[in-house]
């Protein structure tokens, strides 16, 4: 049976909470106990790194997957227990997602919003069943909740887009939301 593997979006930048950095290094660490595989964007900067790191210190499979155009810019960590890369983003998403068993999305920019809103359009389509979770440290994604809020009042989407995604508070829920989902 394959390792169950958790895709992580997120930043290839800290951000100005260190709660930030503090959470990617504790999921990073929450994935090695559970024996999940990380699935990531390959970067050894930001959240990206932070993640990564943590999770190889504790002793987590690793399968990063980066652009040609990005290795420089994020530092690709080929270090990786598997290190891909790719001559596009859209292939990048596609190897990140097709890897994965649940996909956790961390707070991040517009590459991390375009990562997320990629998978919930698909799920949306019924392309997907997969698990999309945001780990909303310090509320950070508590904006993006009530913009999706928006768009379901405003009748631009169905109601059910909702239940799509699921805002988790902590770590700790995650670590369980996570075990129900990929038991």
């Amino acid at each position: 049976m394959p390792i169950p593997s958790v895709c992580i979006f997120c930043g290839s930048r800290t951000g100005t909470d260190p709660a930030y950095a503090q959470a990617a290094e504790a999921v990073g660490a929450m994935l090695a106990v559970n024996h999940w595989r990380l699935v990531y964007g390959a970067g050894d900067v930001g959240l990206m790194g932070t993640v990564a790191r943590s999770a190889q210190a504790a002793g987590a499979e690793t399968f990063g997957v980066i652009p040609d155009h990005l290795v420089r810019w994020e530092v690709g960590k080929s270090d990786l227990t598997t290190y891909v890369v790719t001559e596009t983003m859209h292939e990048r998403k596609k190897v990140m997602f097709m890897n994965s068993d649940a996909l956790v999305v961390l707070p991040g920019g517009a590459g991390s919003l375009d990562e997320f809103f990629e998978v919930l359009t698909w799920a949306q389509l019924d392309l997907h069943a997969k698990p999309i979770l945001l780990l909303d440290t310090a509320g950070y994604w508590q904006p993006l909740v009530a913009l999706l809020d928006h768009v379901v009042a405003q009748g631009f989407a169905d109601p059910s887009l909702l239940t799509l995604v699921q805002s988790i508070p902590d770590v700790a829920t995650l670590e369980a939301r996570l075990r129900a989902a990929l038991s």
